[in-house]
């Protein structure tokens, strides 16, 4: 996955609190094989509302999404951060997230920002007010600021979560630090035992 360093851009505020995972991306989206084309299913039901958030044309290109609490419970499909990834989102705000919503985040490079009820609530507020509002976070501070609003807050991350988005490692990833230990390891190994095969 890419470095998550520091996202910053316009945001889209859904003003909805307990939004799971099929609400995310609903069930029948899950027959695709890909990980990619899951941004046309993201929030399929409520899209079908020409009044929902997403349909307005000035979150047009927005990359941060601003949420009530209890955002991605439910289900642990990881579709739903493919969705949100693929709609174009790099990062979510909310004052509380499904715990396998929020690591599923860390493990694909979605960055998933917990933030204090009452800045959650200002954020939401500010963006609807001013959707032309810019919201940036920076992964290594830990911080979220709203500058045109007068908002700022932090987010808790810890060190191997913030390392991993800092440096763009998946688990595929953290594994090949490992790369030359583990070759090393595959060629003392004896000839009748079971062994990778070589990378091209």
């Amino acid at each position: 996955m890419k470095p998550v360093r520091v996202v910053s851009g316009r945001a889209v505020p859904l003003d909805r609190s307990d939004v799971d995972t099929d609400q995310i991306i609903p069930s029948d989206w899950l027959k695709r094989v890909e990980r990619t084309g899951f941004g046309a299913g993201l929030f399929s039901d409520w899209r079908d509302g020409r009044d929902f958030v997403l349909n307005r044309p000035e979150h047009a290109g927005a990359t941060v999404l601003v949420a009530g609490p209890n955002f991605g419970t439910g289900s642990s499909r990881e579709h739903a951060v493919w969705a949100l990834m693929d709609y174009g989102f790099e990062a979510v705000v909310s004052p509380r997230f499904g715990d396998i919503f929020r690591i599923n985040c860390t493990k694909q490079g979605l960055l998933p920002v917990q933030v204090e009820p009452s800045l959650g609530r200002a954020l939401i507020d500010a963006v609807i007010q001013d959707p032309s509002l810019e919201l940036t976070i920076d992964v290594a501070r830990g911080t979220i600021e709203a500058p045109g609003a007068g908002l700022s807050g932090t987010f808790p991350l810890d060190e191997f979560t913030r390392d991993r988005l800092l440096n763009g490692w998946d688990d595929i990833g953290l594994t090949l630090r490992h790369e030359k230990a583990i070759s090393r390891y595959e060629q003392a190994r004896p000839t009748w035992m079971p062994s990778a095969p070589a990378r091209s």
